[in-house]
């Protein structure tokens, strides 16, 4: 009997859309990728994949997750089985440059970043702003990993001679451009099957490392899913949005055979939009969506649904 199987490292973030997938009676298999055995020689099973694979999983002891994911999506893959999020999603999730390459390609601005390996470099390429305000953060990343802000060069340097410094995990800092947003919130815009489903807005006031899943802890921050501040929640939905950017990102997703991401972008003073990430493993903020009425799991478990019938309907 063919399934959905589910690619992933993390079942806190996954039990959500198993609970959907069980709402609506479809048959299911989770493939738990933080350790395995690949036997090249043999068929993967029949039935849909959908890879939800994580950036951050070394944060969570799955070292290699990522890097094991790889050799199974080209394994799933040679064998011409339909997978969504595969290769190509999984390498840009763990790369910051690539996203923002790809981007830039499709006409999207991003803010000025400059990738450095080595402390000289960071410190070198945090000049080229010219005392302007910057950030770093990691190139293979999620959750906000090593996002810093910074006024000064002198500051960086403390920083990253210091015992604070946190190491990415793949070797590469980015120093970017600080937009900074005149009512600290950045946009998240949702998209299922390549198609927008919803925008939501993420209030930054408390600081960069925001995720909007259900279990999410990072650091000393707690992700405040299910505590609101009485005047302001931090997730909301924007109800109607709509703008020309969609349209745009939907062109890098269908380039990129990317099926379900989060995209998400900041406005400056003047209005401008700029991208500076693009999540394959979306998450989704159970209080906002309930508040809204829209809800972004169900839509991906009916997606798969639909995509499983159509393969099983191609198999006979």
């Amino acid at each position: 009997m063919s399934k959905i199987y589910i690619i992933h490292e993390n079942s806190e973030w996954t039990i959500h859309l198993t609970k959907r997938l069980e709402e609506l009676g479809l048959p299911f298999e989770e493939w738990h990728l933080d350790e395995g055995l690949l036997n090249l020689g043999q068929e993967p099973p029949e039935g849909i994949f959908y890879s939800r694979m994580s950036a951050s999983s070394h944060t969570r002891g799955h070292r290699f997750a990522p890097e094991y994911t790889t050799q199974v999506l080209a394994w799933l893959e040679g064998h011409g089985r339909k997978v969504f999020n595969g290769s190509r999603p999984l390498e840009l999730e763990i790369s910051k440059v690539k996203q923002y390459l790809e981007l830039n390609k499709h006409g999207v601005k991003t803010p000025q970043t400059i990738a450095a390996v080595g402390t000289a470099q960071i410190l070198d390429a945090a000049r080229e702003f010219d005392g302007k305000p910057f950030i770093t953060k990691h190139n293979r990343a999620g959750k906000g990993l090593g996002v810093q802000l910074f006024y000064s060069v002198e500051a960086l340097k403390e920083y990253v001679e210091g015992p604070d410094f946190e190491e990415p995990v793949d070797g590469i800092t980015l120093i970017q451009e600080y937009i900074q947003s005149p009512e600290s919130y950045i946009t998240r815009c949702e998209f299922v099957g390549g198609k927008f489903v919803y925008a939501v807005k993420v209030d930054t006031s408390e600081g960069f490392e925001l995720c909007p899943a259900d279990a999410c802890q990072i650091g000393d921050l707690f992700c405040p899913v299910g505590e609101e501040v009485e005047e302001k929640p931090k997730f909301q939905v924007i109800e109607g949005f709509s703008d020309p950017i969609l349209e745009k990102y939907e062109k890098v997703l269908q380039a990129n055979n990317i099926h379900v991401a989060g995209i998400e972008f900041i406005r400056n003073a003047d209005g401008e939009i700029f991208t500076y990430d693009i999540n394959t493993n979306t998450n989704y903020n159970s209080d906002a969506e309930a508040k809204a009425g829209k809800y972004g799991m169900l839509e991906l478990a009916k997606f798969l649904g639909e995509k499983l019938k159509q393969e099983e309907l191609k198999l006979g």
